[in-house]
């Protein structure tokens, strides 16, 4: 288990001081510790992962505005999607060791979950969430100016594949790789019909390499396609 004070340590030594330690410590543990420690009242990190979700997309989206006070709104969208990625996330969050931060759960633990993309995409999301409500917008994009901006290009991309969707992306690389045959399948549709849910798969030559869900078809088989781009990228 991670104590309060060897995470306020390390917020420290990102030259982060909150306020509410208990922010800090429920952006860090995961539902499956809080599961397992029913007793303890914890607070697990999904309601201020979805609050920091909103926060890093506004801070990036308004770094993107005034970095390319030429682009149009369409290619600014597809720039902040190129950036606020489950990959790009996860490797952020490995560089400023964000993993051995967490509290999981047993099973969530042996089942790799420190290491997962998805995961440390969500607590990078939470650890600003929880930034913001302990000290504001200001505090989060301060933050995101000192260890996050810096990967995004000053001068522009170095190529075009900003410009192209997650879908287009993986068809061109299953291409020119040869992986072969690249298909979708949607596993499973819920919800009432104001508010769909889909889950969609995404496999090549009959091996599923991602899965994705939205609220709308396309936009599962995007997330889904973004997740094999990652998943083949490190075969």
């Amino acid at each position: 288990m991670v104590g309060m004070k060897s995470l306020r340590q390390w917020a420290a030594e990102l030259h982060v001081e909150f306020r509410d330690s208990a922010l800090l410590e429920a952006a860090f543990t995961h539902s499956s510790y809080k599961n397992e420690h029913r007793l303890a009242n914890l607070t697990d990190n999904e309601r201020i992962e979805f609050l920091g979700d909103a926060v890093l997309e506004l801070c990036v989206s308004q770094y993107l505005y005034r970095q390319y006070p030429s682009a149009v709104e369409g290619d600014l969208t597809r720039m902040r999607a190129a950036i606020v990625c489950e990959p790009s996330l996860a490797s952020f969050a490995k560089e400023l060791r964000f993993p051995p931060n967490l509290r999981l759960g047993k099973g969530e633990e042996i089942s790799g979950g420190r290491g997962r993309s998805s995961l440390l995409a969500d607590v990078v999301e939470a650890f600003l969430g929880a930034l913001f409500l302990d000290q504001g917008l200001p505090a989060v994009d301060d933050f995101l100016a000192r260890h996050f901006y810096s990967r995004i290009p000053r001068s522009g991309f170095a190529d075009d594949s900003w410009r192209k969707d997650f879908k287009t992306l993986l068809q061109e690389l299953v291409q020119k790789e040869s992986l072969g045959d690249l298909g979708y399948t949607t596993i499973s549709e819920s919800g009432p019909a104001h508010e769909r849910k889909f889950v969609v798969q995404v496999a090549v030559a009959g091996t599923v390499y991602g899965e994705g869900s939205g609220r709308s078809k396309k936009e599962a088989e995007q997330k889904a396609a973004q997740s094999a781009l990652a998943m083949i990228g490190m075969r």
